[in-house]
């Protein structure tokens, strides 16, 4: 049976200020595994008896190795070499809402980055509020608020920085911040208004 889904190809992010290749080229290799574990956890499920023990660790592993192909598309695809900043939109308009200034929000989300232990730190807004929230996310498969769309998605497990920056963290959260593709996270924010 074919795949369900293809890995997409980042490598126009090589050469990216600040993140070498060999970085990203393990990070793009860490991803792919995730496509093709969820595309195998589906191939497993399809053959494997619903009321099996097999069938539920399945079934629980997958959201793992789903979540974690989603979230690094989201990574991946809201960066850019290209300089840009967020412009006069309705982004920055409903940032300033939500948290004071841009530079609040910034603030606020680098500084949910920084803290201790592994995740990531997600900007979400709320689909039915329209309330815009940054959230830390410890694990790939939990802590995610539902019914909410990702606009930025910071990797902040160890394998997105640690070749380039050692234990440096807020170095990585820098230069993440400057590689954010404003363009496509707007985008992404008015997608469906």
């Amino acid at each position: 049976m074919a795949d369900v889904y293809a890995a997409k190809k980042y490598d126009h992010l090589l050469g990216i200020e600040g993140l070498s290749d060999t970085l990203m080229t393990n990070h793009f290799t860490l991803y792919e595994g995730y496509v093709k574990n969820a595309n195998l956890i589906i191939e497993k499920l399809r053959g494997t008896e619903i009321a099996s023990p097999e069938h539920a660790e399945l079934q629980r592993r997958f959201g793992w190795e789903w979540n974690g192909m989603r979230l690094h598309e989201f990574y991946f695809g809201g960066m850019t070499k290209e300089k840009n900043e967020l412009g006069e939109g309705l982004l920055l308009q409903k940032l300033i809402e939500c948290f004071g200034s841009f530079e609040k929000w910034s603030k606020n989300f680098t500084t949910i980055g920084a803290m201790r232990g592994m995740g990531w730190a997600i900007l979400y807004e709320d689909l039915h509020t329209g309330e815009l929230l940054n959230v830390w996310v410890n694990e790939h498969d939990m802590g995610h608020l539902a019914g909410s769309r990702i606009l930025v998605n910071m990797d902040v497990f160890e394998h997105a920085f640690m070749i380039d920056y050692g234990t440096k963290r807020a170095d990585y959260i820098e230069t993440f911040m400057r590689s954010i593709d404003w363009k496509e996270i707007e985008r992404r924010y008015q997608e469906g208004k």
